[in-house]
Formats: structure tokens, sequence, C-alpha cells
């Protein structure tokens, strides 16, 4: 099983991942699915219109924080957790949908410098296909559905790729 770091759990790290059989993936991973190659990210760093999120991220993964986070008591871990959850929520009610979603100059440039594959990643919020033209290539980007309502998955195989709702 493998795990590409989201939101809340960026903090899993090595020594966990070793001890749970789970493969940490760097983002982005390129794998080839099917003959097809793919990019694979969480999507928040194609989000770039959100500065001040792009801040906060970049701040709270620098290994001193992190280190630092993880030396606390867990119940004070726990609390501060819940307490940026709640402000992370309060902040996107405030937030237009045009900086939460991914700027398509990120998108074209992350295409382009991976060769222009097919592009799946989640953060975003808003499922489905999206074909992206770049530099006259018609690239696909697929976005995850979140598990808030309802959880779903995207199938892969050798005709494309399909979102299927559980």
């Amino acid at each position: 099983m493998s795990l590409l770091h989201g939101n809340r759990d960026f903090l899993f790290g090595a020594a966990a991942a070793r001890r749970s059989g789970v493969q940490l993936l760097p983002d982005p991973t390129e794998r080839e699915l099917f003959g097809v190659p793919t990019l694979l990210m969480h999507g928040d760093l194609l989000c770039t219109d959100d500065v001040r999120y792009q801040r906060y991220r970049a701040r709270v993964r620098r290994p001193g924080v992190r280190r630092a986070f993880l030396a606390l008591p867990r119940a004070l871990r726990r609390a501060i957790g819940e307490g940026m959850r709640r402000m992370s929520e309060s902040a996107k009610r405030a937030k237009s949908e045009t900086i939460m979603d991914v700027n398509p100059g990120a998108v074209e440039a992350v295409l382009r410098a991976h060769g222009y594959p097919r592009l799946i990643h989640g953060h975003t919020h808003r499922p489905g296909r999206h074909v992206h033209l770049v530099d006259g290539r018609a690239c696909e980007r697929w976005v995850l559905a979140d598990w808030y309502q309802r959880g779903s998955y995207l199938r892969c195989d050798e005709r494309g790729c399909e979102a299927v709702a559980l």
C-alpha cells in the first residue's frame, strides 16, 4: 500500500511507514497506469492563487516545525489539530471558489514539466475529468472526490479511468 500525504496526514513519517508497511510517495509521483504516464499529486501545490494557504503549508511542513509539534504531549497535539481544523473550515468559507481551485497555469506547467501525462489529484473538492490543452496536446486531469458525504474512487484500466461512487 502507498500513501501520498494530504492535508491531515503529513506528519505520518518514514518510521511510521516502515512499521505499518506503507510506502510513502513523493508529491508529485509519476506512475505508468496501463500504458499511460500518470502523475499523482495531492493537488494543493496547484492552488497557487491561495497564497496564504501556500505560506501555511510551507511553514508547517518544515522538518523543525514537525519535530517540535511531534514532541508535544499527544493531548495538546490533538487540541491544536482540532483548533486548526476549525480555523481551516472558517477560512475556506471566507475564500472565493476561484482561489481554492487549481491555477490553470500551474496545471499546465506541471503537465509540461512531466511530459504531458494524465494527472490525478485531490484537494480541490471539484471531482471529475477535466481536459487541458497544453502546447497543442489534450491532457486529462482527474480530480478525486472528497469523502465528506459519500465515498468514491477512481478506477483505471486499459480503456481509461472512471469515477466510481460507493
